[in-house]
């Protein structure tokens, strides 16, 4: 039964939120749909109203996370074009935002990004992204030719994983300065 006053979308919605938290909190095989609902301050029945079973909503904030990082890393690309001068900038953008999305539900990103059993799964797509994006930027001009996408985009996605658990969700520092250190890092190396 839902909360008087609550609609569908609402219930569902706290379901969710509550659910993300959970599991970050306790991983998948602790978290309980008693809690769930208790702490959504819903019924057990009503969960059953808007998912199959706890692996659903587990499922659904996996796709969530997964579409959304796609879309990011897509709309990432650096077109041709740009000035060379542009392009540190223009990383440090991306970046920026992809922190920001990791940064902006740590619920999400710990279960799409760490707990999920397909956080690996996960990671070998972003890393393919991120290297069909440098291909293309690299034959646009904008990296030396005999520089190896491949590896370089492995290294990225240890370098956005590390980052993100150790400086971003424990607030040591901001998308902006992550990002900012990375293409820092990437672009011009760490020699004086």
């Amino acid at each position: 039964m839902r909360k008087k006053g609550a609609n569908g979308q609402e219930s569902r919605a706290r379901l969710l939120t509550v659910a993300a938290n959970e599991f970050a909190r306790s991983g998948y095989h602790k978290t309980k749909i008693s809690t769930i609902v208790s702490r959504a301050g819903l019924t057990q029945p009503s969960f059953y109203l808007y998912f199959d079973s706890k692996e659903a909503v587990f499922n659904e904030l996996m796709l969530k996370f997964r579409s959304q990082l796609k879309e990011l890393i897509a709309d990432g690309r650096l077109e041709a074009g740009i000035s060379r001068e542009d392009v540190p900038g223009r990383i440090t953008a991306v970046l920026s935002s992809l922190f920001e999305f990791l940064e902006r539900d740590p619920d999400l990103t710990q279960i799409g990004f760490f707990i999920g059993q397909e956080a690996s799964e996960v990671k070998k797509e972003l890393t393919a992204m991120i290297e069909q994006n440098l291909k293309a930027e690299q034959k646009d001009g904008y990296f030396q030719q005999e520089a190896n996408m491949t590896i370089i985009a492995e290294c990225l996605v240890g370098t956005l994983e590390r980052l993100t658990l150790q400086q971003l969700l424990t607030g040591k520092c901001t998308p902006e300065d992550l990002a900012h250190q990375v293409v820092n890092l990437y672009m011009f190396g760490i020699t004086a």
